[in-house]
C-alpha cells in the first residue's frame, strides 16, 4: 500500500479547506492509498514560506511519502515554475504527483506524458523569455543606448581617491558620495 500525502491550501481563515480534504480523502480511499498525513496551509499562495508545505517536502525528502495528492495546481504551487521545480524534485525522489481537479496523475503513463508536455512548455516559455531579453539588449546596443550602470564622473573618481588617501573606509566614502560600496570598491581597485 502506497503512502499518500494530502496537501490542501486556502488563502484566508474565512475559507474552509474541508471541501478539498473530503474529496482527496475519498479519492485516496478509492485508490487504496494509505494516508500518511494531511498538510493544510491557510495562507496566500504567493507567500514564500508555508509551514505545512515545507513539512510536506521534508517528509518527501525523507522518503516517507510515495504520492503527493493535491486539489489543484494553484492550491499547491505559487507559479508554473514552482510547480515544475517541485515535480522535478518529486520525480528525482521517485514520488508521484496527483492533481485531483486537473486529472494529472504521474502514477499512470498518460499522466507522466502530460507532465512531460507541461515541463517542455515551461522550458520553451523560459527559452523564449531569454531570447526576447537578448534581442532587446542587442536592439538597445545597436541604438547606442547605455546598458548597465553609467560610469561615475572623473570628478567623483578623484574625490573617491582623495577621501581614501585621507583614511576613510570604503563604506564611509560610499555614504558620503551617495554611491554603493561596490562602485567605490570597483574604482579603487581599477586605480590600484
Amino acid at each position: 500500500m502506497k503512502n499518500v500525502a494530502i496537501y490542501a491550501r486556502v488563502s484566508t481563515h474565512e475559507q474552509d479547506p474541508d471541501m478539498q480534504l473530503m474529496a482527496l480523502r475519498d479519492y485516496a480511499k478509492k485508490r487504496d492509498f494509505h494516508i500518511f498525513n494531511e498538510y493544510v496551509d491557510i495562507i496566500s499562495g504567493k507567500t514564500e514560506t508555508r509551514e505545512n508545505y515545507d513539512r510536506l517536502f521534508a517528509n518527501v525528502r525523507k522518503r516517507k511519502i510515495d504520492i503527493v495528492l493535491v486539489w489543484r495546481f494553484d492550491r499547491f504551487a505559487r507559479s508554473t515554475k514552482a510547480l515544475i521545480i517541485a515535480l522535478d524534485e518529486f520525480s528525482g525522489l521517485g514520488v508521484d504527483f496527483i492533481s485531483y481537479q486537473e486529472n494529472i496523475d504521474t502514477t499512470s503513463p498518460l499522466g507522466r506524458a502530460v507532465f512531460t508536455i507541461i515541463a517542455a512548455i515551461a522550458e520553451f516559455e523560459k527559452d523564449m523569455i531569454v531570447q526576447r531579453v537578448k534581442a532587446g539588449l542587442e536592439k538597445a546596443k545597436s541604438k547606442g543606448q547605455q546598458l548597465g550602470r553609467r560610469p561615475i564622473t572623473e570628478d567623483q573618481q578623484t574625490t573617491i581617491h582623495s577621501l581614501r588617501s585621507k583614511g576613510l573606509s570604503i563604506r564611509q566614502i560610499a555614504k558620503k558620495e551617495k554611491l554603493s560600496v561596490g562602485v567605490v570598491s570597483k574604482y579603487l581597485k581599477v586605480a590600484a
